[in-house]
């Protein structure tokens, strides 16, 4: 029997208070692996104790108090990547990497939470554009120099990519997660050898969103969306199905993100 691997992503948006919800994903999606950002939690306080009791022993996690924040969880032992990047060399805890094993060979997993960008899509007036062009060209050139196999790359990278990924292509062009200079640079690094594993099941031509602003209260209504999280994977890997579980955004307290899942055959 041939083995598959369940892939979630998430970004949390503080796991302290909604550590509570993480049953309902498992219970709807049934990873072998999720992937959280914006865990807005130091190491020395991340919840280790409840992960074993979730079905998840084996955590991988780099946090700092009150934002940003990455973590692996798996049922399956993962080691970390060996001297994984500084991005940008702010120690930001943006990154974490891990690798599993399967029955065709090890699989490198990188969990992403990019730079949001700020207001203003100009860099000479918004170091915090400035600061997610950076980050993700030093991430196109690390891959570059990289080139991964057996890859899944996830994350919030906070970057709708494709005309269909919002809910209006026109009036978001220059709007921060969807202007030109970031989705040429995202796609740049995707095609340091990566393929977009969730579109692979949903053509380019509709449309596909990951997040709802918490500003609007009838966000299912409205349906302004944006496809800001991603699961890639290397075509070395078979994408066999996918999850995009829009009810999570209903839940109680919940992120403005929702969980997504990629299953690949390893």
């Amino acid at each position: 029997m041939t083995q598959t691997l369940r892939i979630v992503t998430w970004n949390i948006n503080s796991l302290r208070l909604r550590l509570g919800l993480l049953p309902g994903l498992i219970a709807a999606l049934q990873p072998d692996i999720i992937c959280l950002q914006e865990t807005k939690v130091p190491d020395e306080l991340f919840p280790m104790d409840a992960m074993p009791e979730l079905g998840f022993p084996h955590v991988l996690r780099t946090g700092m108090k009150g934002y940003n924040g990455t973590a692996i969880l798996s049922r399956l032992p993962i080691a970390p990547l060996p001297d994984p990047p500084d991005w940008c060399a702010k120690a930001d805890c943006r990154h974490i990497a891990g690798t599993v094993q399967a029955e065709g060979g090890p699989i490198a997993i990188h969990n992403f939470y990019v730079p949001a960008g700020g207001d203003t899509p100009d860099r000479d007036a918004n170091p915090k554009f400035a600061h997610k062009l950076d980050f993700i060209a030093e991430a196109t050139a690390w891959f570059r120099a990289n080139p991964p196999a057996r890859a899944i790359l996830v994350g919030d990278l906070n970057i709708a990519p494709l005309e269909h990924d919002v809910w209006s292509h026109k009036q978001l062009l220059d709007v921060v997660s969807h202007t030109p200079p970031e989705t040429e640079g995202l796609l740049a690094w995707q095609a340091q050898g990566f393929t977009d594993a969730v579109r692979h099941f949903v053509p380019p031509d509709q449309k596909l969103y990951t997040w709802w602003s918490y500003r609007n209260r009838d966000w299912r209504g409205s349906d302004r969306g944006r496809r800001l999280d991603h699961i890639w994977i290397t075509p070395d890997l078979k994408p066999i199905s996918h999850e995009i579980l829009k009810d999570a955004r209903d839940w109680q307290q919940t992120s403005d993100h929702v969980p997504v899942l990629v299953e690949v055959e390893g």
